[in-house]
């Protein structure tokens, strides 16, 4: 897997073969669930198909990898959120449910990056105070150097 297509928000093309190979279109190299988890969690836009029909396995996938990471750490999606996604077999429920999903998790990306590094907004302030500062500076050299070319039409004047 490579760092650069992780930086890049283009699509990575994961092809599935039949004996559950995986192998990265882009990387030109197999790789494992594992790998794929990476790429999505560096932003990614990964998508799986099957070698054969090209049909999208993606959500397949993606389901497969939530999965195994539950298996692993005991943990995962709550118990209730799994229950509804169950019950919301009809499409109604299931949309409403996918949209109300993605507004959260929207939110939650938004609330994850404002805390994740909370001096990054005193950063911005400081490095605002930084260029107002230099531009005050700016301003007083102009200032200054107007203030010398009146000068001599001033003395010019005088004679």
């Amino acid at each position: 897997m490579k760092t650069d297509q992780m930086a890049e928000n283009s699509q990575i093309v994961i092809r599935k073969y039949g004996d559950r190979r995986l192998y990265d279109t882009s990387g030109k190299c197999y790789v494992k669930l594992e790998d794929i988890k990476g790429m999505v969690r560096g932003g990614a836009d990964v998508v799986v198909v099957d070698s054969r029909t090209g049909k999208d396995l993606t959500r397949v996938v993606l389901t497969q990898i939530i999965v195994e990471d539950s298996r692993e750490k005991e943990s995962g999606p709550p118990l209730q959120l799994l229950r509804q996604i169950v019950m919301a077999s009809d499409r109604a429920t299931h949309e409403f449910l996918t949209s109300y999903l993605n507004g959260a998790l929207e939110l939650f990306k938004g609330a994850k990056s404002v805390v994740s590094n909370p001096l990054d907004s005193v950063r911005r302030l400081v490095a605002g105070n930084a260029e107002i500062e230099e531009l005050q500076h700016r301003v007083q050299e102009l200032e200054a150097r107007l203030a010398e070319r009146e000068r001599p039409r001033a003395h010019g004047r005088r004679s």
